[in-house]
């Protein structure tokens, strides 16, 4: 998952490579590369730092790293991150698996923590390992949802990310392995909601049980049998039923106009108003819509199952998120991969040597990234 030195000429860029010889025929140098990302980001640097650190010990040389805005800290755009300095034969093949390494995990901690700020009291369960491109960015995206729910317990003394779905990234966020229950395909094989959840108790007698109740479009009617048939489970707490609807479909018992209604009871003001087409989607809209989820919770509650708990699934990224928190939408967790950075080129991270043994030096229209340059540390005033 982490390219040792002798896999580094294979996936650095071919002109570092050249660079690196050119040095070392026509002299060495110590350098400071000043590495910044384009928009504001939440720092998480570990992964990167870990790995040059590996490859200073494997090359048995020394880098030297000023990290500027410690892991969890926000950052402006165009701020350093850090600054790295040491020898250019050394350090100049290293750029681009540095950067891989550190823009997309500062851009999901971002993502991260403004969605468990909006969702303070709602708990996070990192879904995103089936959305990666291979384990490499399994880990990182992990490592990245642990940094923004840290930052967001820190300043808003919210819930967070309380796990996630693959043992190996688990460590994260201080659990031992995975968390979940029960996929659609689990449901399909069971030929009904209740025979899996049955299954499931079964096989599992000891563990809280989460079942899947959109399989066959019936939401309502499925969570309130699974509750009538785990009286126990309802009762203690134990007991949550998931919401994943596919946005082809309204949750059932709900089309537009009842959708409005059951806004109008439970969030007046959250309809009110103007609203883009894509928040309206989220309010009273197909799938997973805040109308959604009120709706199950009355209902719950009608048959006295205010204990069982309703976890909420597809598309919860920050702007999703945003309006379910304006709503209020009874959410208790949010099953989550859309941390994941929407816009790929928002997580380029940037390297330029502004040092050369001492002499300050960059390319015309990066003066602000030479240490003297830099403008006090700016942000969102939290640190």
């Amino acid at each position: 998952m982490h390219p040792t030195d002798k896999d580094i000429p294979r996936w650095t860029d071919h002109y570092f490579l050249r660079t690196k010889e050119a040095a070392k025929r026509f002299g060495d140098k110590r350098v400071t590369y000043a590495v910044f990302m384009r928009r504001p980001v939440v720092s998480a640097p570990r992964l990167a730092i870990d790995w040059l650190d590996a490859i200073a010990a494997e090359r048995k040389t020394r880098f030297e790293i000023e990290l500027n805005y410690p892991e969890g800290k926000w950052v402006g755009a165009g701020e350093p991150i850090l600054y790295l300095s040491g020898s250019l034969v050394q350090l100049v093949d290293l750029e681009t698996l540095l950067l891989q390494k550190l823009g997309p995990a500062c851009v999901a901690a971002y993502n991260a923590f403004t969605m468990c700020t909006d969702l303070p009291k709602v708990a996070f369960l990192a879904m995103d390992a089936r959305h990666c491109a291979g384990t490499e960015m399994a880990e990182m995206m992990a490592y990245a949802a642990a940094v923004g729910s840290d930052r967001a317990r820190r300043k808003s003394g919210a819930v967070g990310f309380i796990g996630n779905a693959t043992a190996a990234t688990a460590h994260f966020f201080g659990q031992q392995g995975g968390k979940g229950t029960m996929p659609h395909a689990f449901i399909g094989y069971a030929g009904s909601t209740l025979r899996a959840a049955e299954m499931f108790h079964e096989t599992f007698p000891e563990d809280d049980m989460t079942v899947l109740v959109d399989y066959f479009a019936r939401e309502v009617t499925d969570s309130i049998g699974v509750a009538r048939h785990f009286p126990e489970l309802a009762a203690s707490g134990r007991l949550s039923v998931r919401l994943d609807t596919a946005g082809g479909r309204f949750v059932e018992g709900l089309d537009p106009a009842a959708s409005y209604a059951v806004l109008e009871r439970n969030a007046p003001r959250a309809i009110r108003g103007y609203r883009s087409e894509e928040e309206l989607r989220y309010l009273v809209g197909t799938g997973v819509s805040a109308a959604a989820i009120f709706h199950v919770r009355e209902a719950l509650d009608r048959e006295g199952f205010q204990k069982v708990k309703i976890v909420a699934s597809s598309g919860f990224g920050p702007a999703k998120c945003r309006v379910m928190a304006e709503a209020g939408a009874p959410i208790d967790v949010v099953g989550t991969g859309s941390f994941l950075p929407e816009s790929w080129r928002e997580t380029y991270a940037t390297a330029d040597i502004v040092e050369y043994d001492g002499r300050a030096s960059v390319k015309v229209g990066r003066e602000f990234l030479l240490r003297g340059n830099r403008p006090p540390a700016s942000g969102d005033g939290q640190g």
